[in-house]
């Protein structure tokens, strides 16, 4: 995997074999920051990555100057490689072992953006857990994005504000202001 831009652009991370992932596509990293680049001030915004895997997200987010990112995934093996990298790179983030749901059910932190990357064998009843469980982790114009196979359709859950297909990859917007604040430009 590759840090798309920042002050670490072009840098190659390499990911151990053995980590139980699929860490999103360099692709559709580049499509989602596209997205997120003309719409968000990442020096001011406070990051959640919840199923982090190997860290690539949290790591674009961190390389654009993002001021905190927290990154949860309950596998102690994509932790402990989170950390390393992190700490290589003099990057803010904040690896977490924990199980998802649960981090969600006891935190106390506002965060402007959740990102979610489950596994591709959830249930629409996990992803619809996943949104209700955000939302009260949500700053007031906080986002909620979550990466799962387009055969996987979220339109029909409250919030959802739009997505992006990117080869087997989509990633659905939730945006919970009255305002639509998020709302792509015309494709």
């Amino acid at each position: 995997m590759r840090v798309i831009s920042g002050v670490h652009k072009g840098r190659r991370i390499q990911a151990p074999k053995n980590l139980p992932v699929r860490p999103t596509t360099d692709r559709s990293k580049e499509g989602l920051f596209n997205i997120l680049q003309h719409r968000l001030d990442f020096k001011s915004i406070q990051v959640l990555d919840l199923f982090a895997g190997t860290g690539s997200i949290s790591y674009e987010f961190s390389s654009r100057g993002t001021k905190h990112v927290s990154a949860i995934d309950q596998n102690r093996s994509c932790v402990q490689f989170i950390k390393k990298v992190s700490i290589d790179l003099e990057m803010k983030i904040i690896a977490i072992q924990e199980e998802c749901f649960r981090f969600l059910e006891q935190n106390s932190i506002s965060y402007d953006l959740i990102f979610a990357d489950p596994p591709y064998n959830f249930e629409i009843d996990d992803y619809k857990k996943i949104i209700l469980l955000s939302k009260k982790s949500l700053s007031k114009k906080g986002i909620v994005i979550i990466e799962h196979f387009k055969q996987i359709k979220l339109s029909e859950i409250q919030g959802f504000s739009f997505d992006r297909v990117y080869g087997n990859n989509v990633f659905s917007f939730f945006n919970y202001t009255k305002k639509q604040a998020y709302k792509p430009d015309s494709v």
